[in-house]
């Protein structure tokens, strides 16, 4: 694994901010499907079928076409995966098709539909390897009979700006969905079906990620209806009906399921790990916070805050407090701006410009949001940078837009797509103030 550079007391300002970038890259480097596939990949099948949706999803299709040759040279390996536009990797056998994230097109809906066909009419001596990885859900948006892609894009649109933690929204998709919650496994049996999966969800749970393609869940049609209602969703009479009649995943106990599993290749918890390892390497101090921190993004910055104003005061070494998770962003304005941008302002602004402290917070997919930004990073500095600018983050914050007040400061991060995808990555350094 790269080094990092040692840092201490005497570090100057702009060596710091660049060490937590460093950190950052190093930290998405760890979880790239270039270094996850298993050795132990399942055995050909009569035909060895792969699909798949995310984010991540080309990246993995390509690293497993390079492994399967290496362990099985000689054995066909075909099919196709969906991820978003520009997130692309060149692959000899399989297929890759892109389409929009995070609001579903056309483009997903047909790349999902040509998903079942694909595995339709296998058998039990077929093999279907599913790679899938957050922004699926989106990617591959197959509207359940009787209902529209417009319908799910409006409701998909109201929950994004809702507030609501994934596991919500993924629920809801889950149920309008004709290939989400283990219905694209269920088309495949009895063929095996193994899913190697990217995890962008808390917790970690496989039926989470992407809405489950292959992978069915207890939640049930009254759970999403629910759910609708508690966040004040418009709700077609359409939609009302189909989950008030109910529309059930697969049940998860069904035997067509017993020989089919699952593997996380790689989560939040892995790149909090790496970059826990390398700051240890640089001579800095290191708390993990957790893997599945959500809330209020700006809520959970002015939080951070005071932990890191407390924990200044009690270190006489650099620390480095990680975290990991997925936020939520209530959009009440009209600015520009994703999550851990939001939550980077929140911080900024409950810190006031406190000496010693530096952070940064990404997506580790490289897009924060819709924004062509992964996140942004400060420093003190940036304090009285801001007031000389004549900014105001409170301003900036009832607008929700902290894009615009990172690009004035000239401090967003832009990467461009990853080809991963473990969530939000957030690093604060506490530098020790001297007596």
């Amino acid at each position: 694994m790269k080094q990092l550079p040692p840092i201490n007391l005497e570090t100057d300002a702009q060596s710091l901010c660049q060490w937590l970038q460093s950190l950052a890259e190093l930290t998405v480097a760890a979880v790239h499907p270039d270094n996850l596939i298993p050795d132990d990949l399942p055995a050909p099948g009569r035909r060895t079928l792969v699909v798949g949706a995310g984010k991540a999803s080309a990246a993995m299709a390509a690293a497993l076409e390079r492994a399967w040759g290496e362990r099985y040279p000689g054995a066909d390996i075909q099919g196709l995966v969906v991820t978003r536009y520009g997130h692309a990797a060149h692959c000899e056998k399989i297929e890759v098709l892109e389409a929009a994230h995070p609001m579903p097109d056309k483009l997903g809906e047909q790349a999902a539909k040509r998903m079942l066909d694909a595995v339709a009419g296998l058998t039990a001596e077929d093999l279907v390897i599913a790679l899938i990885s957050g922004g699926g859900s989106a990617l591959m948006s197959l509207p359940a009979p009787g209902l529209t892609l417009e319908q799910k894009q409006s409701i998909n649109r109201a929950l994004l700006r809702s507030g609501a933690p994934i596991r919500d929204i993924n629920t809801v998709r889950r149920h309008l969905s004709a290939i989400k919650g283990g219905r694209l496994a269920a088309a495949a049996h009895p063929a095996r079906v193994v899913t190697f999966l990217i995890s962008d969800v808390p917790g970690d749970d496989p039926t989470l990620i992407a809405s489950g393609p292959t992978l069915p869940d207890s939640s049930t049609p009254a759970d999403a209806l629910g759910i609708l209602q508690r966040y004040h969703i418009d709700t077609p009479a359409e939609v009302r009906a189909l989950l008030e009649a109910g529309n059930p995943s697969p049940d998860p106990s069904d035997v067509a399921f017993a020989a089919d599993s699952a593997v996380v290749l790689a989560k939040a918890g892995d790149a909090l790990e790496a970059a826990r390892e390398a700051a240890l390497a640089a001579g800095v101090h290191v708390r993990v916070l957790g893997d599945n921190l959500e809330g209020e993004a700006r809520d959970l910055g002015k939080a951070h805050a005071a932990l890191a104003l407390q924990c200044q005061g009690q270190s006489r070494r650099p620390l480095l407090i990680l975290s990991g998770g997925e936020t939520s962003v209530t959009v009440t304005g009209n600015g520009r701006g994703g999550r851990n941008v939001e939550y980077l302002l929140g911080l900024f602004n409950a810190l006031e410009g406190v000496p010693g402290i530096y952070a940064l917070a990404i997506d580790t997919d490289g897009i924060d949001g819709s924004e062509d930004n992964a996140g942004a990073y400060f420093s003190p500095a940036d304090w009285a940078k801001m007031r000389a600018q004549g900014l105001n983050p409170a301003t900036f914050l009832s607008n929700n837009d902290a894009y615009s007040f990172f690009a004035e400061l000239g401090n967003l991060i832009v990467s461009g797509p990853t080809r991963t995808n473990v969530n939000d990555f957030r690093a604060i350094l506490v530098m020790p103030v001297p007596d």
